[in-house]
C-alpha cells in the first residue's frame, strides 16, 4: 500500500512500527529466558530454612576429619558434641545455632535473563521474610543501628548483585551470625608491608577473636581492591567449599600456611585449647591501587552456613 496523504502516511508508519515491535518482541523472547520473581521468592524461602538446619557436606566431612586429628581430649570431646548437635538439628529440623543470622544473599544474574513480576530487591526480601517466619527462625535484624527496633521478620537482607554471562540465576544464601562477625577486621596496609604483613594481619585478627568467634572457625580473607571490595571478597570467601584452594599458587600456599599457624595458636575448639582452631582459610584477591594493600578478615564460627541453587 502506497500512502496517498499525510494521514495515510502516518497510518502506514504506525503499522510498520507495530509490525517491527511485535517482531522484535518475538525474537527477544526467543533469545531471553524469563524467570518470575515468585520462583526466586520460593527458592530463597526454602534456602533460608535449609541453611539454618543443616551444614553442607564439605563442612560435615571437615568436622569429622578434625575430630579424628584433634590431639586434645577436651577438644575432641567438644568437636564430638558439636557434631552431635548438628545431627540433632537435622533430625528434629531445628536450627543448628540459636543465632540464625542476618541473611546475606549473593545473586549472579545471567545477562540473558529477563526477570518479571515484582521488584527483584523486594522479592529477595520477601523470600527471606517467608523463610524466617514460616521456618520459625530467630529474627535478629533491627531497622536502625542505633534505635534498635526489631523488624520482626529478619529483613532486610544484605544483597550482592553480579551480572554474568548466560541465562541462569545463581542464588547463594549465607546466614551470618554476629558472634563471629563482630570479630572481623579490615586492615589498610601499606604496599611495603607485603605478604608478611598480610599474614600478620590475619593472625592478629584470629588471636584477638580467640574464643569469642566460637571456634573452630572458618577464616575468609580478601586482599586487594578497595576498603569495601576486600571486605566483600572476605565474606564470599567463606562460602567456598572447605578443603578447596585458590587457583593462584602463592595464594594456595598462603592458605595452607595460615591454617597451620592458626591451628598452632592453641585456642582450640570452644576456645578451651587444642589443635583445631580453624577448619579452613579461604583467600580471594583482586587488583588494587599502587598506594594501598587492603586486607579484610571475615571470621565465621563452626556453623559456617551457606547454600547454593541455580535457576
Amino acid at each position: 500500500m502506497i500512502p496517498r496523504s499525510k494521514s495515510d502516511a502516518a497510518l502506514f508508519d504506525r503499522k510498520i512500527y507495530d509490525i517491527l515491535a511485535v517482531t522484535i518482541k518475538y525474537f527477544w523472547r526467543k533469545t531471553m529466558r524469563t524467570i518470575h520473581t515468585d520462583e526466586i521468592i520460593k527458592n530463597i524461602k526454602e534456602m533460608c530454612i535449609e541453611a539454618n538446619l543443616s551444614l553442607t557436606e564439605d563442612m560435615k566431612c571437615r568436622f569429622k576429619n578434625a575430630t579424628e586429628s584433634e590431639k586434645s581430649p577436651l577438644g575432641k570431646q567438644i568437636l564430638n558434641q558439636l557434631q552431635e548437635n548438628m545431627e540433632i538439628a537435622a533430625v528434629d529440623q531445628i536450627p543448628i545455632c540459636q543465632d540464625t543470622g542476618m541473611a546475606i544473599i549473593f545473586l549472579n544474574i545471567g545477562q540473558d535473563v529477563h526477570i518479571e513480576g515484582m521488584d527483584l530487591h523486594d522479592a529477595v526480601n520477601e523470600g527471606v521474610r517467608q523463610g524466617y517466619t514460616e521456618g520459625y527462625l530467630r529474627k535478629s535484624v533491627v531497622k536502625d543501628p542505633l534505635i534498635r527496633e526489631n523488624t520482626k521478620d529478619n529483613t532486610p537482607a544484605v544483597i550482592h548483585y553480579k551480572i554474568v554471562e548466560g541465562s541462569q540465576v545463581k542464588i547463594k544464601v549465607a546466614p551470618k551470625g554476629f558472634g563471629s562477625e563482630n570479630m572481623s577486621r579490615v586492615f589498610m596496609l601499606k604496599p611495603a608491608d607485603g605478604i608478611e604483613g598480610v599474614k600478620e594481619a590475619v593472625l592478629t585478627a584470629v588471636k584477638e577473636a580467640g574464643p569469642n568467634a566460637c571456634p573452630p572457625m572458618v577464616v575468609g580473607v580478601g586482599i586487594g581492591g578497595t576498603f569495601e571490595k576486600c571486605a566483600l571478597m572476605a565474606k564470599e570467601a567463606l562460602t567456598r567449599e572447605v578443603g578447596t584452594h585458590s587457583d593462584i599458587q602463592y595464594v594456595k600456599e598462603m592458605e595452607k600456611e595460615l591454617l597451620a599457624k592458626i591451628n598452632s595458636l592453641g585456642i582450640g575448639p570452644g576456645g578451651l585449647g587444642g589443635t583445631t582452631t580453624a577448619l579452613a582459610v579461604n583467600i580471594n584477591t583482586y587488583p588494587t591501587h599502587i598506594a594501598g594493600l587492603p586486607v579484610a578478615i571475615n571470621i565465621c564460627c563452626h556453623v559456617n552456613r551457606h547454600i547454593v541453587r541455580v535457576l
